[in-house]
């Protein structure tokens, strides 16, 4: 049953149409990602289905009983009311339910708070943004709309959300970059390109398939309309001299043909530049240690980068990642040990924070403009096609002439963030220091990023949590455990499995097999709480009402079964009527699944076992 409904959705800024004529709907139970390239209008489209903007033209519907909670990029939050509050407070309004205070600690712990009582508004913008994922995944909303959800998420809370949307029985809207998000939640994905939407019935993995199918589909449609037209220009320019009257048919057909619009194709961002030469001395790293305010970030760390590194670090929120980058980068001390760097090494750092900087380090003019900011790293760059001027390296970026004579303020989030990245590359760099280097990037600019690192002659050392760009550029990991760097070889999913294999020691499998996934994974990383017990709100909202749906698709299966039995001489009813018994039964085995293992958690409460 379809819960929302798109209709020929259109919306301009200016001379820019953003979305044409889109047209979708979402079934209730789907999770549905949405993709396309920055500035294509994601977030303008999830802003009409959530209500909180207006198409030019067209309609959104939504079930007149279902709740729709938003999480836009940059979230609202209470100021003056604490972290606590700001989520109780949301629900109190909502659902006048102040009993899942329990509920609310527990997810604010796992999303990385610890003080409960402090004011929301000393938080940073990351940790707004976790606040305002809090209140919407507690609200109790038949459809949540989510605009980059992972953003701010180290990579066990990425997990974390990922399972818990997976598992969610809602209808889920979002937008994201991570790419492992959008294979594992989303059944269906929804691709705005040039202001359309296309709307594949898969996951990620499915989509890159048919897509490819379409875009193969649309050159061969237009390489015969070009063959046709071409012929009907020549039978038309034979007839002009030969007659004065033509079949105005034919003349019809080759107005129609000249003025359809073929496919279109977007411009690609050209990485490219040749490292420096690189001596035998690279970058050694010796006892490291940095602490702030007391705490120990990390301790004795040393490590000797190799040519042709490949190294990715991982670790929660305010481990000391960043500040290890910038050690390493010379831009930070440590407490104790030391930094060598050989004399022929050239650091290219690109931060997580967006920063404008000269050469010297110190922060320019915002006015200045994009071409004199490039030009005061280099005039000139190095690349595989030769020596190539600023100008030239800003267009393979994207940056059109007139952009290039703008000001450096009046860029977008991506935008800026390309210009830092041409920036360090201008450099020449034979290191590349990366810090969250897919944040405000499309799935696009990633790709050909990640393309350009697999051509880099030189050492590449990158913070991230995006999993995927991980497992596709490091073959060395060192994550951050108890203020110690641990190193496991290979990508993150390489990492995750070793991990797993050590829980498993820890607790025994046929331990972890008698709870769910989710519950066994927690078990493994914490000890036993020594709490009752107890249904989610979730879960006791599906053990009252489980049974009744049991039975309903039980009739509803019976009910089929008596029409099949009258549908001898009409295949295509016949057909129709058991494409509806198999996707009851499929809802079926799922509810089935559902009540055994609810059932068997509320005989462990009735026997006053423990978490």
């Amino acid at each position: 049953m379809n819960i929302l409904t798109a209709q020929h959705i259109s919306k301009s800024y200016l001379d820019n149409e953003l979305l044409r004529d889109v047209d979708f709907s979402v079934s209730e139970g789907d999770k549905t990602g949405i993709i396309g390239l920055n500035g294509a209008g994601k977030s303008t489209l999830l802003r009409i289905l959530a209500g909180c903007g207006e198409p030019d033209r067209g309609e959104v519907v939504r079930s007149s009983r279902a709740l729709t909670r938003y999480l836009p990029q940059t979230p609202q939050i209470s100021p003056e009311d604490t972290v606590l509050e700001n989520v109780m407070n949301d629900m109190l309004l909502e659902n006048k339910d102040w009993d899942r205070e329990g509920e609310v600690r527990n997810m604010l712990s796992v999303l990385g708070f610890t003080d409960f009582g402090a004011k929301a508004g000393i938080l940073s913008g990351g940790q707004k943004k976790r606040l305002a994922l809090a209140r919407v995944l507690l609200s109790g909303a038949d459809i949540l709309i989510l605009d980059e959800p992972t953003n701010h998420l180290d990579n066990d809370m990425c997990e974390w959300l990922e399972a818990y949307l997976k598992s969610w029985r809602g209808t889920l809207i979002m937008v994201t970059h991570d790419r492992y998000f959008l294979d594992n939640v989303c059944n269906s994905i929804v691709e705005i390109d040039f202001g359309r939407a296309y709307r594949y019935e898969t996951n990620y993995e499915g989509y890159l398939s048919l897509k490819a199918e379409r875009e193969q589909m649309a050159s061969a449609s237009e390489r015969k309309r070009q063959s046709i037209l071409r012929n009907e220009l020549a039978w038309v320019q034979r007839g002009a001299r030969a007659r004065s009257t033509k079949q105005k048919g034919r003349l019809q057909r080759y107005e129609q043909l000249k003025n359809q619009e073929g496919p279109r194709s977007h411009d690609r961002m050209e990485l490219s530049s040749s490292a420096s030469r690189m001596g035998k001395t690279t970058i050694e790293l010796e006892h490291l240690t940095k602490g702030f305010d007391g705490r120990i970030l990390f301790e004795d760390f040393s490590y000797i980068f190799l040519k042709n590194d490949r190294i990715g670090f991982i670790g929660p929120n305010g481990c000391g990642k960043t500040t290890l980058m910038k050690i390493i980068a010379g831009l930070e001390k440590p407490d104790s040990g030391s930094v060598q760097t050989g004399q022929t090494i050239r650091i290219g750092y690109y931060a997580q924070e967006i920063e404008f900087t000269n050469k010297n380090g110190e922060k320019t003019d915002p006015d200045m403009r994009v071409i004199d900011y490039i030009r005061d790293t280099a005039e000139y760059v190095h690349t595989a096609d030769g020596l190539l001027s600023a100008s030239k390296m800003l267009e393979r970026f994207l940056f059109t002439p007139p952009m290039q004579y703008s000001p450096v303020s009046r860029l977008s989030g991506g935008e800026k963030r390309r210009l830092n990245l041409l920036k360090v590359l201008m450099g020449s760099p034979n290191v590349l220091i990366l810090d969250e280097p897919t944040n405000d990037l499309d799935i696009v600019t990633m790709t050909i990023l990640e393309d350009f690192l697999d051509r880099f002659d030189g050492i590449m050392i990158a913070v991230s949590h995006d999993r995927y760009f991980l497992d596709r550029t490091v073959r060395r990991m060192f994550v951050f455990e108890n203020a110690h760097l641990v190193q496991y070889e290979g990508g993150y999913t390489d990492y995750y499995l070793k991990k797993r294999e050590e829980a498993d020691v820890v607790q025994p499998k046929a331990d972890a097999g008698s709870r769910t996934g989710k519950e066994a994974k927690e078990t493994s990383r914490k000890p036993r709480s020594g709490r009752k017990l107890k249904f989610t709100w979730q879960e006791q909202k599906d053990y009252d009402g489980i049974e009744e749906e049991i039975s309903r698709l039980e009739e509803k299966i019976r009910i089929i079964d008596q029409d099949l039995g009258g549908t001898a001489s009409d295949y295509m009813r016949a057909a129709e009527l058991t494409a509806q018994k198999d996707e009851t039964e499929r809802l079926l085995n799922e509810k089935m699944e559902r009540w055994m293992y609810l059932e068997e958690k509320a005989g462990k409460i009735a026997r006053g076992e423990e978490e």
